[in-house]
Order: structure tokens, then C-alpha cells, then sequence
């Protein structure tokens, strides 16, 4: 039985349990620890360069050093792996999994909007929100992939700073899907990001089942060479299945995975 009263307007009750449910603000050390979780994740998710293969020590110390959480005990598992592996092995299974797999891209605008002219608005809004917030990146990578919206959520704050995260929730969904079915390591990383975020609904689930069936939404833009299938890459191993071809997110990565005894070619970060 609801505790209010029955004349009062549907609508009212209805935005008066919302804010009952409403949790409530975070204390100063509880944002503190979110912001390291989130800048932790930020780290995870980017190329494992020399810099950051020679810093895994620490950061497996900071992890061990999370408060106890869903979260931490799936960065945990993920750190195991991390530092148990060689530099060269490390960036070989980031490039495969992250670059040459369309499933897994890390560029989450593309899950939502594909190729399309919809897509250079919600990179120009996303642009926009940070340096309205007073962030500037340093342009390396472009505002949608993830380690970037993960350093702004860290720095902004759970409100707006975490915005862009639920936007993109479907597309983290299915980029943890696709992890999980290859079995990398880095769908611990996912998880850990997922258990911050409100709890998927069905109509998120049917939403990824449709993307992962379909692939993003697809608008001819004169580059159809560029999305067809491939002998290196044809529709069901990194691809989406049809119906329908589609490109890959522009401006791929210009990384290359390094070759045992032969050197390091790095593109941005």
C-alpha cells in the first residue's frame, strides 16, 4: 500500500519515490575512492606502452589496495594476468583485441551512432562537455574512447563526469560481451566499469542483442571500399555479421603490435 495519499497527482507520487530511491550523495572519501577506481580503469584501457608496462608494480599495488567491491575484486583477477605477462605479449593481445576487432573498439560513439554524420555531432557535443567543464585533452585520441571519457569521469565527478558512461551504456555492454566470448583478460576491466554503472534493463539487453546481430546504424558516405569484408578480417571473426556492411570507426589506431626480436612501431596512444 502506498504511503501516499491517494489524491495526490500520479505524476507527483510518481517523481516523490524517484527521489526516495534517489541515492544519496557520496561523502568526500567515498567520490575520492570512485575517482581512483575510474582512473585506474582509464590506465587499464589504454595501450600498454613501455611507460605503462614499467609502472604495473604500482598499479597492482593500488588495486590490492581498493576498498573490497565487485570492482576491485575484478581488477584484481585482471591484474594477476597483467603482471604476469611480458611487455611485447601485452601489447600484441591490446592491438588484436582493441584494433583489429570491431566488436571490441574502444571508441563508444560508434556503438550508438555508427558511421554516420550523427556520429561528428556526438564527438563535437562530447568535445564540447569537456571543455565546458574545464578539461582540455591533449587531442592524442579522439573524446569518445574510453580511457578518455574514463580520465574526464574521474575528473568531473559521478554526476556529470559519469554522463557519457551511461550514454554509452549498450556499447560497454556489448564491448564486454565480445571480450568475454574471446576470452580475454581485459573483461575484467569491463566488468569492473559495468558494476559502477545502474544495472542494465531488458530493453538495454534486446538494444545489445539487435547492435551485436545488426552492427551500429550505417549511412553511405563514400568510403565503401573501406567497410567491406576482407580475407583479414571477414564478417564474424572481428566484424558484425551482416545484414548490411558497414565501416569500422575512422581514424583507426596506427599501432602495430610488435614482433618477437624486432622493434616497436607506436602510433598515438
Amino acid at each position: 500500500m502506498s504511503p501516499l495519499p491517494a489524491t495526490v497527482p500520479a505524476i507527483v507520487r510518481t517523481r516523490v519515490r524517484a527521489a526516495v530511491r534517489r541515492r544519496a550523495s557520496m561523502s568526500p572519501r567515498a567520490a575520492e575512492e570512485r575517482a581512483l577506481l575510474l582512473r585506474l580503469l582509464s590506465l587499464l584501457t589504454q595501450y600498454p606502452d613501455d611507460e605503462l608496462s614499467e609502472q604495473r608494480p604500482r598499479l597492482a599495488s593500488a588495486v590490492a589496495a581498493l576498498p573490497r567491491s565487485p570492482a576491485a575484486r575484478e581488477l584484481g583477477a585482471f591484474m594477476d594476468w597483467f603482471t604476469a605477462r611480458e611487455p611485447d605479449a601485452l601489447a600484441r593481445h591490446y592491438v588484436e583485441t582493441f584494433d583489429l576487432r570491431r566488436r571490441s573498439s574502444l571508441y563508444l560513439t560508434y556503438y550508438l551512432h555508427g558511421d554516420t554524420r550523427r556520429r561528428g555531432m556526438a564527438l563535437l557535443t562530447l568535445a564540447r562537455r569537456y571543455r565546458a567543464a574545464g578539461w582540455e585533452t591533449d587531442g592524442a585520441e579522439l573524446p569518445d574512447h574510453l580511457p578518455v571519457v574514463l580520465e574526464f569521469a574521474a575528473l568531473a565527478g559521478p554526476g556529470p563526469g559519469e554522463a557519457p558512461l551511461r550514454l554509452h551504456r549498450r556499447g560497454l555492454e556489448l564491448i564486454h560481451h565480445a571480450l568475454a566470448e574471446a576470452g580475454s583478460p581485459y573483461r575484467h576491466v569491463l566488468s569492473a566499469l559495468l558494476s559502477l554503472l545502474p544495472p542494465a534493463t531488458g530493453a538495454d539487453r534486446a538494444a545489445v542483442a539487435k547492435l551485436a546481430a545488426e552492427g551500429p546504424p550505417v549511412e553511405e558516405v563514400g568510403l565503401d571500399p573501406y567497410g567491406a569484408p576482407t580475407d583479414h578480417e571477414p564478417y564474424g571473426q572481428g566484424g558484425f555479421a551482416p545484414p548490411g556492411a558497414f565501416v569500422p570507426p575512422p581514424t583507426p589506431p596506427a599501432r602495430v603490435a610488435p614482433t618477437a626480436g624486432g622493434p616497436r612501431e607506436e602510433g598515438r596512444r
